[in-house]
Order: structure tokens, then C-alpha cells, then sequence
């Protein structure tokens, strides 16, 4: 299944992104790639097939984007607050025109889910815990949820506001009221090859016992000691969990 190709401006950015649309009707899915991957990355490792019936059904709409890590948070020679501040641009993208983009293409009273696999993961449930209203659901595949593994220096609110590992902890309030109300994150895992060197399971276990204690609605899936940080587990598990949310 070939995805329907669509550059968007950014004017935070100063450049295009590509964005690229599965299906005609259904819910909308809005998917991250891995690290610094394109917005093709879904289509080329299977997961547009693995959900091709679905797809097909006029279940789910599928829309996939460009990432802007090589950007941000994977730019040499910046500290972490800086490729923060960084990431703020492409918040800015998300929000400001692929949102519009898809409601225009979905419906404006659509709900958008978010998903992502690995670093798309971290995006998918920092989007879906900051804009909830937006993004209600997140269904994140083998996550590190703190972002201060990914370089060091100095840190101070951009990373704090990006970073779940830090801001689940001390949320409170009517805000986290809010929040229990309007979002639910589903984290899921493997056991197997790359899961511990990636710290993707250790990570994601702590992340679901954080938002457990804040009451915030989640699941958390973690898979056998045969399914590995890759590919062929993300589609499996895609299949296998987005049914009951289209």
C-alpha cells in the first residue's frame, strides 16, 4: 500500500517535512518514526502492511512524518536544554500544521492517536501527555522515556517540559486531574535482543510504575525473552493492540 505524499511548511523550522496519508476513512494514527528516520521509515519496515486490513476496512487512517531529531535532539555539539529548545520547532510543525492537515483530512472532531516505535516512542508519549486534548491516546513500542540519555550539559525548562521522566513525577492538581480524564498511554515491550542495551524495558517499566502512581490512565505489555527490539516485534504488536482502539 502506497501512502499519498504531502510536504507541509514549517515556519518554526524554515523548511518542508513530509507527511504521507494511508486510507480513506477511520480513525486517524499519527506515527513517529525511529531516531532521525524519515516519514516513509512505516511504510518501508512492514507497518503499513501489518495494519493493511484495518487500513482497508476504513478503520484507521494512517499518517506518517518526517522526523527532526538530527535537528534537536540528536545534533552534535549542543547541550541537552539547547537541543530542547531545538525540539520546540518541531512541536511547533506537529501541532501547528500536521494537526490542521489531518483534521482537514479526518474530520475536526476526530481524536488523533499517536503511536511510535523506540525514540518514536519518547514522541508519541511526550505529544500525548502535553497535548492531551489533541492526542488522546498513545500506543508506544520499546521507549526510553528521559531524554537526558541522549547528551548532557545544561538543562533547564525545555528539557524539564519534554522530558516525562522528570515532569510525570511532580505533576499534580487540577491539571493532573485533567489529565487523568483525557489520556491513556499503552507501553509496550519486548524481552528480548537490544530491549536491555537500548534501555528501552527498563525504561519503560519505570515509566509505567510513574504514571501509576500519578493515577494516569495506561497499560503497560511486556512481550517474551523471544521478542527483540526490531521490526518484526513492532508490527506484531501493532496488530495485535490497535483493533480495539479503531
Amino acid at each position: 500500500m502506497n501512502g499519498r505524499h504531502h510536504s507541509l511548511w514549517s515556519p518554526a523550522i524554515g523548511a518542508e517535512a513530509s507527511v504521507l496519508a494511508y486510507g480513506h476513512w477511520g480513525r486517524p494514527l499519527l506515527a513517529f518514526p525511529s531516531q532521525q528516520g524519515p516519514a516513509w521509515q512505516y511504510e518501508e519496515n512492514g507497518m503499513i502492511d501489518a495494519i493493511g486490513d484495518l487500513i482497508e476496512a476504513g478503520r484507521v487512517k494512517v499518517y506518517t512524518v518526517d522526523s527532526y531529531d538530527s535537528g534537536s535532539w540528536y545534533r552534535e555539539g549542543l547541550s541537552l536544554e539547547e537541543r530542547a529548545q531545538q525540539h520546540g520547532r518541531y512541536e511547533d510543525w506537529i501541532v501547528n500544521q500536521v494537526v490542521p492537515f489531518i483534521r482537514a483530512d479526518s474530520g475536526d472532531d476526530v481524536e488523533i492517536a499517536v503511536t511510535g516505535v523506540s525514540f518514536g516512542a519518547y514522541h508519541a508519549a511526550n505529544f500525548a501527555l502535553r497535548h492531551a486534548d489533541l492526542f488522546p491516546l498513545a500506543i508506544c513500542h520499546s521507549g526510553v522515556y528521559d531524554v537526558s540519555v541522549v547528551a548532557g550539559g545544561e538543562r533547564g525548562n525545555a528539557v524539564y517540559f519534554n522530558n516525562p521522566a522528570d515532569y510525570v513525577s511532580h505533576l499534580g492538581g487540577d491539571h493532573l486531574d485533567w489529565l487523568r480524564g483525557h489520556v491513556n498511554l499503552l507501553l509496550i515491550c519486548g524481552q528480548g535482543s537490544w530491549e536491555d542495551s537500548t534501555g528501552a524495558l527498563e525504561s519503560t517499566r519505570r515509566f509505567a510504575s510513574q504514571l501509576g502512581e500519578k493515577g494516569i490512565r495506561h497499560e503497560l505489555d511486556v512481550w517474551g525473552y523471544d521478542v527483540p527490539h526490531d521490526w518484526p516485534a513492532w508490527r506484531a504488536q501493532i496488530a495485535h493492540h490497535l483493533p480495539r482502539f479503531v
